[in-house]
């Protein structure tokens, strides 16, 4: 067994490799850039690194800084995680020339399956069914236009070298392409320096549906059956569940001997996820589900294989980076239950998911499910890397156990005072097609604000803590036989709200200021005060940046006319571009947007004003 394990990584990965490596008796060693040096992950292992400044392309991405400190620790072996450099083959190269073990697959293997086009070619010849489309070198925006137009529409355009839904574009008809192609190809350069696509037939009811597999090398290869990653926003994933709902025995075995294929037709060691389109229209069938595409690394919803399953997946790819066989043979795995996970963002759903930057100061899951983090109370998010704070996975005999399970833990969460997408979750979890298993990639796409979560708590929430706020004090009203009543004006997450509450509801407290929380939600309550109150915006026409960021397209001129949806500047940060876009009818007064110029959260880009202002 491995003595001692790097980990190039960071944030919820980097803690959960540690925990299992501990249990392995592995010492572990962490990295860490200036904005992680107080990172949970970094108090946990036996030893930590600094490799450089917060940007990750100055730290985590930098593959001599993390080899010299696996160099300089005497690190046996180095782990990935996910992201990062998990799946550059040129990275794993380096690490195995440096005498060190790496825990991935071969560097041979990520190659044949790291571009989109280049391993649905593989695919094609080893009998693995795809998605129909277009594969070919040649880039020409009038060319790819004709392949478009001849595979019909709708379409998906994906960079080649993508993954986490950056690059990719549905395109419904021949007029949007053109721009969609330029903003795809753009976004891919950014994260991937590399703009080259493909495109295929967008499926109108589709699934995805991926297996995981597990190579080692002495040449086995299991599936741990399938996961669904359906419910996705911008395409990328948001809840994820094991078994696949609806999906029958034949259709299983039809599906993983599929994915085991494909492994075998690249030599595969390690963990590995293929992935499937799958045309729901009709039910899951085995004759239209179709490879997509392979993530040659552990997958961030590996936990609910792991529930599943009963197996660590961790412990699963230490073993084998060892040398020794598969833990179990294939007649040996079987799915118990059903396990369903929420990726918890640091983002609020009301400002476009756009993340949520700065200091945890309050953070609590409780202990109801299996809870994955990075982070604790205390911690800051920075703008620097993906927002994701924890992952959240329930277990049940029942999906319906296990669905209700994981929405009552969301339900619950505090997370504060940052704002996060856990209410958004306890609306999907709710919502009565995931409810029953009629999920596919389109639901939230068409939902839109019915899984909003509201503005504000329920009145009963609001009552109390207008109760517990106000403490003893003079009764506002009094009828005979009817209960007493107070009316209390709170700051409600800044906004003033009144409310009416009977005085014999609770028992007054008398707080300056509490945390309330529903539906995911918190919210701080305070009592209202006039010079406490908010002075307001910059205006309905003050078109601010609502996060660090780097403009990377100015669509408008000063004096220009412009109608209301009409987009003015293109923001480039956390890796996505961020459209922003005229709130009315009217013209530009003011331009401070410079193309290529850097941006901090709350910079003023354009300001619009209605005519005749």
């Amino acid at each position: 067994m491995i003595e001692s394990l790097l980990i190039a990584n960071r944030g919820e990965i980097a803690c959960r490799i540690i925990r299992t490596a501990r249990a392995l008796g592995i010492r572990t060693i962490a990295v860490y850039s200036d904005a992680d040096a107080r990172a949970l992950h970094v108090r946990e292992a036996d030893e930590a690194v600094h490799i450089g400044a917060s940007p990750a392309r100055e730290s985590y991405l930098v593959a001599e800084r993390i080899l010299a400190a696996a160099r300089d620790t005497g690190a046996a072996a180095i782990h990935p995680g996910y992201g990062f450099l998990s799946e550059n083959a040129d990275f794993a190269q380096q690490v195995i020339d440096n005498g060190i073990v790496w825990v991935g697959p071969r560097p041979a293997s990520i190659r044949a399956m790291g571009l989109k086009d280049a391993a649905k070619q593989r695919m094609i010849a080893a009998g693995v069914p795809v998605t129909p489309g277009y594969l070919g070198d040649d880039q020409d925006p009038a060319r790819l236009a004709r392949e478009a137009a001849a595979i019909g529409y709708p379409v998906l355009i994906k960079a080649v070298a993508g993954g986490g839904g950056k690059g990719m574009r549905r395109v419904d008809d021949a007029a949007a392409f053109a721009d969609a192609l330029a903003s795809c190809q753009r976004e891919a350069a950014a994260a991937f320096g590399d703009d080259k696509v493909l495109i295929e037939k967008y499926i109108l009811s589709p699934r995805h549906i991926e297996v995981q597999v597990f190579g080692d090398t002495h040449g086995n290869v299991v599936h741990l059956f399938e996961r669904d990653c359906s419910l996705q926003r911008r395409h990328q994933k948001v809840i994820e569940e094991a078994p696949a709902p609806g999906m029958d025995a034949d259709t299983r075995a039809a599906v993983c001997a599929a994915a085991v294929k494909a492994a075998q037709a690249v030599d595969y060691v390690g963990a590995g996820t293929i992935e499937f389109i799958a045309d729901a229209s009709d039910g899951l069938r085995a004759d239209r589900i179709w490879f997509m595409e392979m993530n040659t690394r552990l997958q961030v919803e590996h936990p609910v294989t792991e529930m599943i399953t009963g197996q660590d997946l961790v412990a699963w790819q230490l073993r084998v980076a060892s040398g020794e066989p598969l833990p179990c043979r294939q007649d040996e795995l079987a799915i118990d239950g059903h396990a369903i996970e929420a990726r918890l963002y640091a983002e609020d759903p009301a400002k476009g998911f756009l993340p949520s930057i700065g200091r945890l100061e309050a953070f609590d899951l409780g202990d109801t499910a299996r809870v994955d983090t990075g982070v604790e109370r205390g911690a800051t998010i920075s703008p620097y890397y993906d927002p994701m704070i924890a992952k959240v996975i329930a277990h049940g005999a029942t999906r319906e156990e296990a669905r209700e399970t994981l929405a009552d833990t969301l339900d619950a969460a505090v997370v504060w005072p940052l704002r996060s997408n856990a209410g958004f979750l306890v609306e999907a979890l709710d919502h009565p097609d995931f409810v029953a298993g009629r999920v596919d990639t389109g639901l939230i796409a068409r939902e839109g604000d019915a899984l909003m979560p509201p503005v504000l708590p329920s009145e009963e929430v609001l009552a109390t803590a207008a109760a517990a706020l106000a403490g003893p004090q003079r009764i506002a009203g009094f009828r005979l036989n009817a209960a007493p009543q107070r009316t209390a004006r709170m700051l409600v997450g800044g906004e003033p709200v009144s409310v009416d509450f009977a005085a014999v509801a609770v028992s007054p407290v008398a707080h300056d200021r509490l945390l309330v929380t529903e539906g995911g939600q918190t919210w701080e309550v305070t009592p209202f005060r006039a010079a406490g109150a908010a002075a307001g915006g910059a205006g309905d026409g003050a078109i601010l940046s609502p996060m660090p960021g780097r403009v990377i397209a100015v669509e408008v001129a000063a004096g220009d006319a412009v109608v209301k949806g009409q987009r003015l500047v293109t923001l480039e940060a956390m890796k996505m571009e961020h459209s922003l876009t005229a709130p009315f009818d009217g013209h530009v007064a003011d331009l401070a947007a410079q193309p290529e110029g850097q941006v901090t959260e709350g910079t003023l880009l354009v300001r619009i004003v209605r005519d005749g202002e």
